[in-house]
């Protein structure tokens, strides 16, 4: 580890992946004696090539110090793959070189399958309400190497993806959380098993003397836990810890079911911080939601219309499920492998299901004899068919909740999952469904 920290200046790294990432790490480190290297050749602006890039020939008969390996990239599926493999034991990534930059540094690293973005921002604003120096960096959007008004009494909230996880070396956290675990990323991690595992890592590298923050009715960290040696502190995040403070949330982002128990870990985390109750509630009611991460779009008391473009797995919208009354539910997509709906909840008779996409017949599988459903070719057909029922059940009088809440990855017809929720709130306006359903 020291070793690492002051000779890294001296040695000759592989920069692998020039996304974000990759140009963070490449003007963290230019100093050195670097190579970069991407897949996607044009990646790579035209005045980095002469001098950094190496074509695949050149690159495997040289021998790197470290390879810093951008999270993105599968080493079991890409161009580098050979090599990359037969020197595994060379990779580190940003969190490693952000670590060794911050070494004294409070560190707070939260990650999950679901609600990493929120309850890391949430986390964030809390802190900042106690005027304390504090940034936000990591997988939600601003990576770890980017940062630069941070001094020795900055705090760093990070969010950690499995995949930066799996193949850091050296990072340690002063906290952690694992918000949750549910199948996820197995076409990359290949099983659930191994999910679990690069999850598990940031644990098992984290300080002695530090706090883990688990749900412990999570089985699968649970067994973990139960034969592991030398963990931190863990402790038990009760999902109950927001009811003495419930009546004072205003904020209606926060009172479904998943930001409920996202703001649960942050409670406990601001209570280890020994954090002010009246700046917490401050933050909880002031905090606005990331972009569709259940987007509140419309509220009032004929209609709700939820944006949640950001799910990308059936555990993400079961606990949206829960929260309402009167689901309207357009649901489809690229579905994860491993994937499956086992709920069995009465109260999921309330939902319909408006199934769009190519992919419709593995929803129609997951649904069938669980609850309503109806299957379209995209989302424009789904939403005309929401409207014409509204109109039918002019004898229903509670809220209608129209909840986008795909369950699935957005690459079957969009890029990301930004432009699938800019293309549903553009067919909110274009097919008018305010307007509609308060004349109804």
């Amino acid at each position: 580890m020291l070793n690492l920290r002051n000779n890294l200046q001296n040695k000759k790294i592989l920069i692998y992946g020039f996304g974000k990432t990759g140009k963070s790490c490449f003007n963290f480190l230019k100093k050195n004696n670097l190579v970069i290297y991407d897949d996607n050749y044009n990646s790579i602006p035209s005045d980095l090539k002469k001098k950094y890039f190496l074509k695949l020939k050149k690159i495997k008969k040289l021998k790197f110090d470290y390879i810093v390996l951008s999270p993105g990239i599968n080493i079991n599926n890409c161009g580098l793959k050979n090599f990359i493999i037969k020197n595994k034991k060379k990779i580190i990534t940003d969190l490693d070189l952000f670590y060794l930059k911050n070494v004294n540094n409070l560190k707070i690293t939260i990650t999950g399958t679901n609600g990493k973005s929120t309850t890391s921002k949430l986390l964030y604003e809390i802190i900042k309400k106690h005027t304390k120096n504090v940034e936000l960096v990591g997988n939600i959007g601003k990576p770890v190497l980017s940062q630069k008004t941070s001094n020795s009494k900055t705090i760093f909230v990070v969010e950690a993806s499995s995949y930066q996880i799996e193949y850091s070396k050296y990072y340690k956290t002063n906290y952690s959380a694992i918000l949750n675990i549910a199948p996820d990323h197995l076409e990359r991690h290949e099983t659930l098993q191994k999910y679990i595992k690069a999850k598990f890592k940031l644990l098992k590298n984290q300080k002695k003397n530090g706090f883990a923050f688990i749900n412990k009715k999570n089985k699968y960290l649970i067994k973990l836990i139960n034969k592991a040696k030398n963990l931190p502190k863990i402790i038990n995040v009760n999902f109950n810890n927001v009811e003495s403070i419930k009546k004072y949330i205003h904020n209606p982002n926060i009172k479904n079911e998943n930001n409920l128990q996202n703001l649960s870990f942050a409670l406990e985390i601001s209570k280890k911080l020994k954090l002010n109750k009246k700046k917490i509630l401050k933050a909880i009611n002031s905090f606005k939601v990331l972009r569709f991460r259940q987007e509140i779009i419309y509220n009032n008391n004929k209609l709700l219309i939820i944006n949640d473009s950001k799910s990308t797995s059936f555990s993400s919208s079961i606990n949206l499920l829960k929260s309402y009354n009167n689901i309207y539910w357009l649901v489809g997509g690229l579905y994860k492998k491993g994937d499956s709906f086992n709920i069995k909840n009465k109260k999921f008779n309330i939902v319909r299901a408006y199934i769009f996409g190519r992919y419709k017949n593995f929803f129609i599988k997951q649904f069938k004899n669980k609850l309503r459903f109806k299957s379209f070719n995209n989302i424009q057909e789904a939403l005309n068919e929401i409207i014409s029922d509204i109109k039918n059940e002019k004898l229903n009088i509670n809220r209608k909740e129209i909840l986008f809440s795909p369950s699935a990855a957005s690459f079957d017809s969009f890029k990301n999952f930004e432009e699938r929720g800019k293309y549903f709130n553009y067919l909110v306006k274009k097919l008018k469904i305010v307007k509609i359903v308060n004349a109804n």
